[in-house]
């Protein structure tokens, strides 16, 4: 399973209003939303008519996905920094709706209400650009740069323990990992952050393209490590892999 959300995080404005990003070592087009990969040169078919790769990503987009907007919006609060009701301005300013209209979708309020929601929401705009350009700066003076490990989009909670660099990352994965990455896990740590590190690695075992039966990920876990149940629980709680009500399927979330 590659890592969509390094790729998600890597993309630049325009590539996550368009939704997917063109990988030049392998020629293929990415979904930002889900991973699915479209080979440059391939025609795809949907409805007995044929499109490039590049087209067939933007109508999957559209058909899986609804919209960019719409992905982007539902994103947790930890990501958009939006709070329920300026998504919901958000919103309505996406579909045109003028002030007036706007009052009546909210069912109170005034005009001069609906305003200011837009005046603040455009200086957080401004505010944001200004901010990137600054770490963009700040990042191309630096001789020295720390890179940390891109957090999942799904994860549950964003705290301390993801502040993670490459460097530790790699530490501790090769003192559990005795034998290897592919081999089984030696130990499984205490520590919240070592635990978030080999959580991590163990869902690359996982095909982000497919269904999963309980029986199925317990034997994927167990090729890893013994105690299956432990590492399945903390792969939920860790927002790695999500479930059906009953527990029939599960997927991962990334």
């Amino acid at each position: 399973m590659s890592d969509i959300s390094e790729k998600f995080w890597d993309a630049s404005v325009e590539e996550l209003k368009k939704g997917y990003v063109f990988d030049e070592e392998t020629e293929e087009y990415i979904c930002l939303a889900c991973g699915e990969t479209f080979i440059k040169g391939v025609i795809y078919q949907d409805n007995q008519v044929l499109y490039e790769a590049e087209k067939f990503v933007q109508l999957h987009v559209q058909n899986e996905h609804t919209s960019m907007f719409d992905y982007l919006l539902n994103l947790d609060k930890k990501y958009t920094g939006l709070t329920d009701l300026q998504k919901k301005m958000v919103q309505f300013f996406y579909m045109g709706l003028n002030d007036k209209e706007i009052v009546k979708e909210m069912d109170g309020g005034s005009t001069s209400t609906i305003r200011n929601h837009r005046f603040t929401l455009r200086e957080k705009m401004k505010q944001a650009k200004v901010f990137l350009a600054l770490m963009e700066l700040s990042e191309e003076k630096s001789k020295v740069q720390t890179k940390f490990v891109p957090i999942h989009r799904t994860a549950t909670m964003v705290d301390d323990r993801y502040n993670i660099t490459e460097e530790e990352n790699d530490e501790v994965l090769k003192a559990h990992f005795t034998e290897g990455l592919d081999g089984p896990l030696s130990t499984f740590p205490k520590k919240q952050k070592r635990k978030l590190i080999i959580l991590r690695h163990l869902v690359t075992k996982f095909d982000s393209n497919k269904k999963y039966t309980e029986k199925e990920v317990n034997t994927v876990i167990e090729s890893v490590y013994p105690d299956f149940v432990t590492l399945r629980r903390y792969l939920i709680e860790y927002g790695f892999l999500d479930r059906t009500a009953d527990g029939s399927q599960y997927w991962v979330k990334l």
